[in-house]
């Protein structure tokens, strides 16, 4: 018990040196844009307004909402004091709606997109990749190839290739959006059907990315795995394959698990990349628009939220190997 509790002490204790690390980034990287969003919301409000003075006063009070004429640190204390209570600010871009309201109604289709997308590559890949070391022949000469092709084709590449062939040329699905344009989010089948169906490329397009990589990994392990001492010794003694492969692709999946969480963090660029393509109504579509627009706010709330899912991911995934690897279980005991 001393032993768990140490190593989960150390995951927790990484964790939140992390996410501190990560509010600070997520706070002063925006800042050292050079545009000045306030000018731009002041001129957006402004109209056709000729009277210099009045665009002043007003470029002034929209400095004093946003805190933007105070020194940076006491931004960043009414930033951290802000974000402890939930409050995430108000749009620059979106002005006045508030940064909670716009990521509320992004988030879910995000989730909604990335976490079955990974999953299926991740489960697909690691498939893929254990067949290929027990069964080898022919199936390993293609499997590895082409996943070592897929695994190398870029994010935004796996994208535009869909979109192209099944969107333009085949016209089998839409080109954007997450439901028809026309159409009024509801419950109605109808509606469902849109979503569904433009669900369809952006989900693939993540799917790809992902099994390349899961692919060789598993196979990698796989074949070191079943040359390895307890193998031979276990055949040698007449024990049937069937379940030594079992122990075999157990011991291999465990590196495997720990590779989901570094795949999710390399698979969310990716998602957000296809978001953007796609039109997809997701976080990567409102971090692309609160870039353009400078939006200091929202381009802080989607990157922090992106990254806490992460690190909360990795934390999950790191406490489940300590319980499962019997490696890790070893060393708790020895302390």
């Amino acid at each position: 018990m001393k032993g768990y509790r140490k190593y989960f002490s150390k995951k927790i204790i990484w964790f939140l040196i992390t996410l501190l690390v990560a509010v600070i980034l997520n706070f002063v990287l925006p800042r050292l844009m050079p545009s000045d969003p306030v000018a731009a919301i002041t001129g957006k409000m402004a109209g056709s307004t000729t009277d210099t003075k009045a665009v002043q006063e007003m470029y002034t009070r929209f400095q004093e909402e946003f805190g933007t004429n105070k020194p940076m640190i006491q931004q960043f204390f009414i930033f951290v004091g802000n974000l402890l209570r939930g409050d995430l600010g108000t749009s620059f871009s979106q002005y006045p709606r508030k940064v909670s309201d716009i990521i509320k109604s992004s988030i879910g289709w995000t989730l909604a997109l990335q976490i079955p997308a990974i999953l299926v590559g991740w489960i697909i890949g690691n498939l893929l990749g254990a067949i290929a070391a027990y069964v080898k022949k022919g199936w390993d000469k293609v499997v590895m190839p082409v996943s070592m092709f897929i695994s190398n084709i870029p994010a935004f590449g796996s994208a535009v290739i869909l979109l192209y062939i099944f969107a333009v040329k085949l016209k089998i699905a839409p080109v954007a959006g997450g439901y028809n344009f026309d159409m009024i989010p509801n419950f109605s089948w109808k509606f469902v059907s849109s979503v569904i169906s433009h669900y369809q490329l952006p989900f693939w397009s993540i799917v790809l990315i992902s099994i390349g990589g899961q692919a060789i990994g598993m196979r990698s392990m796989s074949i070191y795995e079943l040359n390895a001492d307890y193998v031979k010794y276990s055949r040698f003694l007449g024990i049937k394959d069937s379940k030594i492969v079992g122990y075999v692709f157990r011991n291999a999946m465990l590196p495997q698990v720990t590779g989901l969480a570094m795949s999710l963090g390399t698979s969310v660029g990716g998602a957000l990349v296809a978001e953007i393509i796609f039109s997809y109504p997701g976080l990567g579509s409102t971090m692309y628009s609160a870039v353009t627009a400078a939006d200091y706010p929202l381009i802080s709330a989607c990157t922090l939220i992106i990254t806490i899912m992460v690190l909360i991911v990795t934390l999950l995934l790191d406490v489940i190997y300590g319980f499962i690897d019997p490696r890790v279980k070893a060393a708790q005991f020895d302390v």
